[in-house]
């Protein structure tokens, strides 16, 4: 039996994310109580990582601490070991306001290491900003997911990372953990969902953190896509309502769970199962809990 085969899957799911509405999928939720519902029945269908944005009560993105708290505190009651990643994305806030929830200290935190079109902006990374949210990190033993919107991004965490700016491991003992990074495909204007693409991405990856573990996120219609490709390559997998509010064209999903449930399937068919949270932990080098 291969590596491949023998490696679970860990699972992400990102459970609402700064955009989709309600008027979009009537599953996506919103509420702090409506994400921890959402994200306990996606743990209990195989997610061992929930990536998490918090939402205004008018649907409108947040970085209020307090909701990222609450938040947090409520997966760690209802969905025992699993990984909580915080997002410090640029839709909810601007400039270190993407960083107030680090000091929660959970146990990731999304980080963006450089810039890139978005359907109708500039998602803006500056420098300066991203080595701040990387030293905060540092700071409160949070392990960074690298999101990699470009080729490029990965030049960039392997420069941050061989300087000393990119944490890899919560207490900051382990130099010679490479960076878990994230390859986000389907954002209209920046990377497609292609097979080329796909290649040179993961390429580049073994190139400069040889085989240390990955994942890749698809968005919109590109979501399963990238499930498949992912676990026939042996990375990991991430699905969720932040980045695909339907199973098909004309079916919307049900729930996070059931994007979960259909990336478990996509695994299988790759011989591979969804890591159970401790598997996950080792997997990434993450503190029990």
């Amino acid at each position: 039996m291969s590596d491949t085969v023998s490696t679970p899957a860990i699972i992400c799911v990102a459970i609402t994310g700064s955009v989709p509405r309600k008027s979009d999928n009537p599953a996506v939720p919103i509420t702090v109580a409506e994400q921890v519902e959402s994200t306990q029945a996606a743990f209990e269908a195989g997610a061992a990582i929930a990536h998490c944005h918090v939402r205004n009560d008018d649907e409108t993105p947040s970085s209020d601490p307090d909701r990222f708290a609450a938040l947090k505190e409520g997966i760690e009651r209802h969905c025992p070991g699993m990984i909580v990643q915080l997002s410090t994305g640029g839709r909810s806030g601007a400039g270190q306001a993407r960083g107030g929830c680090i000091p929660l200290r959970p146990d990731m935190c999304s980080l963006s290491v450089g810039s890139n079109n978005f359907p109708t902006r500039v998602y803006e990374n500056p420098p300066d900003l991203v080595d701040w949210l990387a030293s905060q990190m540092a700071a409160h033993n949070v392990v960074p997911e690298v999101e990699c919107f470009d080729l490029s991004h990965l030049y960039q965490a392997h420069a941050m990372w061989t300087d000393g700016r990119l944490p890899t491991a919560p207490d900051g003992r382990d130099p010679e953990r490479r960076p878990y990074v994230q390859f986000v495909m389907g954002v209209r204007n920046a990377m497609p969902v292609d097979r080329h693409a796909f290649e040179a991405m993961l390429a580049t990856k073994r190139y400069l953190f040889g085989e240390a573990p990955w994942c890749a996120a698809g968005i919109g219609a590109g979501q399963a896509k990238l499930n498949d490709w992912a676990a026939e390559a042996g990375g990991h997998l991430r699905t969720g309502l932040e980045d695909n509010v339907r199973m098909d064209r004309t079916t919307l999903a049900a729930s996070n769970a059931a994007l979960v449930e259909r990336a478990v399937e996509i695994a299988a068919r790759h011989d591979r199962r969804p890591a159970d949270p401790a598997e996950a932990r080792a997997i990434l080098g993450l503190r029990s809990r």
